[in-house]
This record gives C-alpha cells, structure tokens and sequence, in this order.
C-alpha cells in the first residue's frame, strides 16, 4: 500500500497482512459486513429521528441533547469536557441552529447508511459516519459510538476495496479512480 522513506533511504514497507487487509479485492468480503452491520445503524437510527417531528419539524429533541450537554454539573464531570466544544455547542443553541441542523443529522445519517449499505462512494460515506460519531462522543454520548467510530476508520483506510463488492466497483471506474 505505501512506501516510507527514513532519513538513510531505508524503505520500510506495510506488513503483508495489512497490505492485503487494505488493497486486495479478496480482503472486500471482510469488509463487507461490518459496512452494511455500519449502514443499518445508521438507517435504524435516521428513521426514528426522520419520524420524529421534535427532529424534523421544530428540532426541540437536539435542542434538549445540546442544553444537557452543554450543562456544568456542581460535581462530577460535565458531559463535554472540552472547553472549545462546549463554546462551539452553545454558540449553535443561542443562535437556534438546532432548527435546521436537527434535519442535517436525521437525513445526513439516512444518506450515510444508504451509502454504505449500497457500497457507493463508501470512503466519503464511512469519512462522514466517523465525523458524526466523534461529534456524538465529544457531546459526551458514548453509547456505541467508539465501537462505530472505530469501523468508520478501519472502512476509511479500506476505502479502495471496502466497496468492491457494491456500487463502488462501477463507480470508483467511472469516476477515474
């Protein structure tokens, strides 16, 4: 897969094993089902949002997730414990962002799971899957995120073989890939 140079033009190449887990067709069964296992959680977890007025209509149901978040506890640890993230979270409920982003998260997670169910762009899709679930965890929701984040990377590295066996086998071509 890749070749580094050290400093004394010493090559130190991938171990075969993830040379294959990564680049060799054969390697896409592997992948296969954990990126449609990935893409139903996704699909599972849009529908009961997409069905959900609080979600698509008023975005009532992100608003409560981010003022619970954004909450300091008089002991204990605060579910962000990032000061930064905190900040950026409670700049979108002042400005009532959570009335339009609650639709970009019901939909941006059916679109993620259709995508990597189908196998098509499945690097872009698993990219955005990850993204979601590190924004889910640093609001302090572990739930099975890290399990899910961690798949996402693993599909990322993947990206060329994880949707071999999909849409990307006539996509990737088409598109000079």
């Amino acid at each position: 897969m890749s070749v580094a140079t050290a400093k004394r033009e010493r090559v130190i190449q991938d171990p075969p094993f993830i040379k294959w887990l990564l680049s060799s067709p054969r390697a896409a069964w592997l992948w296969l089902p954990l990126r449609i296992w990935l893409g139903y959680q996704w699909v599972t977890s849009s529908l009961g949002k997409i069905s959900n007025p609080a979600w698509v209509s008023t975005g009532e149901a992100l608003k409560g997730f981010w003022t619970n978040a954004v909450q300091i506890p008089e002991t204990g640890r605060p579910p962000i414990a990032v000061d930064w993230y905190r900040g950026f979270i409670q700049a979108l409920l002042d400005s009532q962002s959570y009335t339009w982003f609650a639709k970009l998260v019901a939909y941006g997670e059916l679109l993620i799971g259709i995508a990597l169910i189908l196998g098509a762009f499945t690097g872009i899709a698993a990219f955005f899957s990850g993204f979601m679930n590190w924004n889910f965890m640093m609001a302090g929701s572990a739930s099975t995120n890290p399990l899910l984040f961690i798949i996402a990377v693993g599909i990322i590295l993947a990206w060329r073989i994880a949707g071999y066996i999909g849409a990307d086998y006539f996509l990737l071509p088409w598109i000079g890939t």
